[in-house]
């Protein structure tokens, strides 16, 4: 049996998954939960969710995205340097940098994200990363 995907989770898929329980980043953490994908994430990225979370969509999806990160096995790596970070900062906003450095760091297979704006772009895409980076959508339909 081929080993699960290492799956690095951006801070757009955990809010997503806290707000919406039937969504495509539901669906995925509900995979990871069940042995078929590692969940992968930084610290960095876990502040950031609950962060946005609490200021986007309230209590109740805050309670939720805890209760999705208590529910999971989840690899938390260490955040990534200021250098580390700095290697991904031309080929994306400096400020999202750091979750493509953090995916790196995991040594993942994809990092899954919603943020089209700044991640999901032709550079980001073309880069030639050591990771394929989609949504969370696209990822099930390879699967599938």
């Amino acid at each position: 049996m081929k080993a699960a995907q290492r799956l690095f989770l951006d801070a757009s898929v955990l809010i997503a998954a806290a707000g919406f329980r039937t969504g495509a980043s539901a669906l995925v953490l509900a995979l990871c939960r069940q042995g078929y994908g590692r969940a992968v994430c930084s610290r960095r990225v876990l502040v950031e969710t609950e962060r946005n979370t609490r200021a986007k969509l309230g209590s109740t999806a805050l309670l939720r995205f805890y209760e999705e990160i208590g529910n999971l096995d989840l690899d938390l790596v260490e955040d990534p340097g200021p250098g580390e970070i700095g290697d991904y900062a031309e080929i994306t906003d400096p400020k999202d940098a750091h979750v493509l450095a953090g995916a790196a760091k995991g040594r993942v297979d994809v990092l899954l994200t919603l943020d089209r704006r700044h991640l999901l772009t032709g550079r980001v895409l073309n880069a030639g990363l050591p990771f394929a980076v989609m949504t969370p959508g696209e990822f099930l339909r390879r699967l599938v």
